[in-house]
């Protein structure tokens, strides 16, 4: 039975549980969509009364992938697999970290049977329970069991996730594929807001170890400028089905 099979169609299986926490939200700031970009909409433009502007970003950049046809989800994604293929860091990698698609985001699982046919292990991350804005990283196998998070985001189940033989620290990943709502072609990002990555990585701020992180996202959530944050992790690298950006240190 092949991996690829234990992923349900549909989430048709999938198991609910109950939500037990909410997201962190960062402070207010602004920020000006690219008008370099081809397929890049009209800058936005957030009220400054806003409550919060970055949500109002984080909404136009993910009705903006959500916008693209299945037809156009399907040749970024294979573009996107196309150029990570060809990275160093990716075809020595023993332990890669991947995700599974939600809300329009780019899709990594073509990459999945190539790094299997190159004796790589597959991970998925995992809200981490009784510990919040956490991820623990579950090793795919054929017999992994999905459920649906708090977030309705697919996962393996939190009763073979609490397996030890089936989790790695995060440490020990040689490479991560992180989803982003936005990105800079400095190298600044922003994510869904709820700083899951930023503080299971946090390791990374204060010494260059493993993993290598690789931010990935259509090319149509590229920005002109996003500050970086203090609780930021910085990427190494970010991959769109445009092309790969190497972020500076």
């Amino acid at each position: 039975m092949s991996v690829r099979c234990a992923l349900p169609a549909g989430h048709s299986r999938l198991r609910r549980r109950r939500p037990r926490a909410t997201r962190y939200t960062p402070p207010l700031q602004r920020f000006p969509l690219s008008t370099t970009n081809a397929t890049a909409a009209e800058p936005l433009q957030p009220d400054p009364h806003a409550v919060d502007a970055r949500q109002q970003l984080r909404r136009q950049l993910r009705r903006r992938r959500r916008e693209l046809d299945v037809r156009a989800q399907r040749r970024a994604a294979l573009m996107l697999a196309r150029r990570l293929m060809r990275l160093a860091e990716l075809r020595r990698a023993r332990r890669v970290a991947l995700y599974l698609p939600e809300g329009g985001e780019i899709d990594p699982r073509p990459l999945i049977d190539w790094l299997h046919q190159r004796g790589a292990e597959i991970y998925l991350p995992v809200l981490r329970p009784l510990v919040e804005n956490r991820l623990w990283f579950v090793r795919l196998m054929a017999d992994t069991q999905m459920t649906l998070n708090r977030f309705q985001i697919a996962e393996p189940s939190l009763r073979q996730s609490a397996a030890r033989h089936r989790r790695v620290r995060p440490e020990m990943l040689d490479v991560v594929l992180m989803p982003l709502v936005g990105f800079d072609r400095q190298g600044h990002r922003l994510g869904m807001g709820g700083g899951f990555y930023d503080r299971t990585f946090a390791f990374k701020r204060y010494r260059s170890t493993r993993p290598v992180l690789i931010g990935v996202a259509h090319a149509c959530q590229q920005v002109s400028a996003l500050p970086a944050q203090p609780w930021d992790v910085g990427l190494d690298l970010i991959a769109s089905d445009r092309e790969v950006l190497r972020v500076d240190d």
